[in-house]
């Protein structure tokens, strides 16, 4: 058995890019494999029940899957240099709600930066692919068998809402989010100051492994937002890398400070993401109300099935449709739970904060069926 941890991981993957920064930014060692390793199809892959990655294995020989449950086995031990939570209400809650959008809010234009370019993508992504899911296979082969499976991702683009009708529209929000960050991070080395929070390890989800790796949005990036760009460069750096930032230390912005680039953030959240989640809300709740469900059953009934249907949500004068994933009321709770847990002073600054930014409704969209994670899957847990 290793002594060391083992992340089962590919670099392509929008998950596996947070729990992997997160263990580099804390300086714990670990071990990037591949899950085409034989431990992997022999042993995780059976108790888990289901092909699904991250998945960190400890010297002990625990299982831990999700990028979100990989950093609190570390945070609930006290293994990390800097916590990803900080301790102030308005950076915790406001940390938490972009930890949502980068992993969730931000698939759109991940998915179609990814499968709709394929004259600068495909050759990097077919080969990229290939590689790390069959390192064994002769390359020509991979290539045919990585194409077979760009066509379920391709489908899954669909679902999660990239349609033809609304691929413009994507497109320019996503400018626009481009320069938004750009502007927060020529500020700020990281989402809160000099170390990165539960927000940065969210947000790097999908701005590297798809739009900060593969070829067309990677160059887009560092057209537009050279100064993002360096942010992730400095999410995979052990070291604090600010080299730009003379004189700043490893520590957040002092008194609960939010600055005005990230409160435009928060109002990005606002617009491009709340009509999605209220709308999720909505039918997992209808849902819930049409369907027998005991605390502790498995969501979707089996290992494999993570969605319960689709919503549709007005989005810049269009309807979108996209799967509803229970997954992300999970992440909406993670917010909802952060903020019952404070004192009434600081809720009134953390509502005062979310009032400014357009998204005091996040409070209360609401499941009247908690999601829980137990045994590495999604569980409906108690009614609300």
């Amino acid at each position: 058995m290793s002594d060391l941890f083992r992340l089962y991981s590919w670099s392509v993957s929008l998950y596996s890019g947070k729990a992997r920064a997160y263990l580099i930014k804390q300086g714990i060692a670990f071990e990037d494999i591949s899950p085409a390793d034989p431990v992997f199809q022999n042993t995780v892959q059976p108790a888990l029940g289901r092909w699904i990655i991250p998945v960190m294995t400890t010297p002990d020989g625990e299982i831990v899957q999700d990028g979100t449950d990989i950093i609190d086995w570390f945070e609930s031990r006290g293994r990390a240099k800097h916590s990803a939570y900080p301790k102030t209400p308005r950076h915790l809650v406001s940390s938490l709600i972009m930890e949502m959008f980068g992993g969730e809010g931000l698939l759109r234009p991940a998915m179609h930066y990814r499968w709709n370019f394929d004259e600068d993508n495909l050759d990097f992504i077919l080969q990229q692919f290939g590689l790390f899911a069959m390192p064994h296979v002769p390359a020509d082969e991979r290539r045919d068998m990585a194409l077979h499976a760009a066509g379920r991702m391709r489908k899954a683009a669909v679902a999660f809402g990239v349609t033809p009708e609304i691929m413009p529209d994507i497109e320019a929000a996503y400018h626009e989010i481009l320069a938004e960050f750009d502007a927060h991070f020529s500020a700020q080395p990281y989402l809160l100051g000099g170390a990165p929070t539960i927000g940065d390890y969210g947000l790097f989800a999908s701005l590297f492994a798809h739009l900060g790796r593969d070829p067309h949005p990677l160059r887009l990036m560092q057209q537009k937002a050279p100064m993002l760009f360096r942010w992730t460069e400095r999410m995979r750096n052990p070291s604090p890398d600010m080299v730009e930032f003379i004189g700043r230390n490893e520590s957040l912005m002092a008194e609960d400070e939010i600055p005005d680039t990230l409160k435009t953030l928060l109002r990005r959240v606002a617009s491009d993401y709340l009509p999605e989640i209220e709308a999720m809300v909505d039918v997992q709740n209808q849902y819930l109300q049409d369907t027998q469900i005991s605390e502790g059953d498995m969501i979707g009934g089996k290992e494999t099935t993570r969605h319960i249907g689709f919503c549709d949500f007005a989005w810049r004068g269009k309807t979108v449709k996209a799967m509803v994933m229970p997954y992300r009321i999970f992440m909406l709770q993670r917010i909802q739970d952060a903020y019952d847990a404070l004192q009434d002073s600081d809720r009134d600054s953390v509502e005062a904060l979310l009032r400014e930014t357009g998204l005091e409704r996040i409070l209360h969209a609401r499941s009247t069926r908690r999601v829980e994670r137990r045994d590495n899957r999604e569980v409906w847990g108690a009614k609300t």
